[in-house]
């Protein structure tokens, strides 16, 4: 039977309106982020001009209330959008991904006044967010943040440096984890810092292996003034309402990984179907048909994972446990996907004009975000076994 290219993934959907959302979605896809992905992404390009288009569609605040102007969109559904949005071009799956996480302080923890003026432009695509926890001396330890903000009357004045910052410079809005109290996570509070504040700049973009369209930055604070009318949450919650947006950004991060993999998989499957060797096409080769059955499993496995998952969220029970596994499984699996993907195609996968190696680059970046895959097993431990004895 000839190959008949990429078959669109079957999903469990809730409502037809979450399957009307999917169809949208790959049509956007297919339409305004694929073709022009290889180009952009070669030429470090950031497609505000696409943010700006699924923005207007409505997929920047998708589990987020009608109300405020998000789509209300269970978490099962959301993440299944990411899923495609990464799969054509992980820039936008992962930068969707950050502005959701950007908006959760607000939405969750935010006074109903606060909502009312900050959400409903954070959600109706006319801006970008970032997420500002990382420095260059707190990475995963996060709790030894040292940028501080100290209040000055009815304000609060931030000084200090933020690294690893997605949209780095580009973004409308920060949230921002800085240090009000002591040592430790308790002396931690959240603050939402626009982002053409006074006395805020951004770095030049790191260079980076892959995700070359999507700026990653330090950002540094000299004397950056904010209301405390802009504190989110209380003094000290910081940390708290940190860890709550990361059980879900690390959902966030599983459902990219997949994307990857599975835009991986297409590449492998059409490639390996045309391409010929002693009179045959590839994919007739036993040796590389069960290579290309374990890429499936494995996709499919980190899928299910995640929509557990995702489950558990939508019904409001806890789900940090199987959000670490879901970020642990589906980032090793995209790291494990790509890299086959790359040798199916052997020399022209190793070359910039198949997409493969692109992936293979991407992916490694999954393992690290949002936590690295080896804390992501220090969670999942502790929830197994309890913290550590001292």
């Amino acid at each position: 039977m000839p190959y008949d290219g990429p078959q669109p993934v079957e999903r469990q959907l809730p409502t037809e309106e979450a399957r009307d959302l999917l169809g949208l979605t790959r049509e956007l896809a297919a339409r305004e982020i694929r073709p022009r992905a290889a180009e952009e992404e070669d030429a470090g390009s950031f497609p505000r001009d696409t943010f700006a288009t699924i923005g207007a569609a409505g997929l920047l605040g998708l589990p987020y209330p009608e109300e405020y102007g998000g789509g209300e969109q269970p978490y099962e559904v959301y993440l299944q959008v990411l899923e495609e949005l990464a799969a054509a071009r992980l820039t936008v799956g992962l930068g969707t991904s950050v502005h959701t996480l950007a908006c959760h302080a607000v939405a969750q923890f935010g006074t109903k006044e606060q909502r009312g003026e900050h959400l409903p432009a954070m959600l109706g695509g006319s801006l970008l967010g970032a997420y500002c926890l990382s420095e260059p001396a707190s990475g995963s330890d996060a709790a030894s943040l040292r940028t501080r903000a100290v209040r000055d009357g009815g304000e609060w004045v931030i000084n200090g440096t933020k690294a690893w910052i997605t949209h780095g410079g580009v973004a409308d809005f920060y949230t921002v984890l800085a240090r009000t109290g002591g040592e430790g996570p308790r002396g931690i509070t959240a603050f939402l810092v626009p982002g053409d504040a006074e006395g805020l700049s951004a770095a030049a973009p790191e260079r980076k292996m892959g995700l070359k369209g999507s700026p990653t930055a330090q950002l540094h604070f000299d004397g950056v003034r904010v209301p405390d009318a802009r504190r989110i949450g209380e003094e000290g919650q910081g940390f708290t309402i940190a860890l709550s947006a990361l059980d879900s950004g690390r959902l966030g991060i599983a459902a990219c990984a997949i994307g990857v993999a599975q835009a991986a998989l297409d590449e492998a499957l059409a490639f390996t179907a045309e391409r010929q060797q002693f009179g045959r096409p590839l994919v007739d080769f036993q040796g590389l048909r069960f290579l290309l059955a374990d890429m499936a499993t494995g996709i499919e496995a980190g899928r299910a994972l995640y929509l557990t998952a995702a489950r558990l969220r939508d019904a409001g029970r806890p789900f940090g446990k199987q959000a670490a596994m879901a970020k642990l499984y589906c980032t090793d699996t995209a790291m494990r996907v790509t890299t086959d993907a790359v040798q199916l195609l052997g020399g022209y996968g190793y070359t910039a004009d198949f997409p493969a190696e692109r992936y293979m680059r991407e992916a490694k970046v999954l393992q690290i975000v949002e936590g690295t895959n080896q804390i992501q097993r220090m969670v999942i431990a502790r929830h197994l076994a309890g913290p550590e004895s001292r």
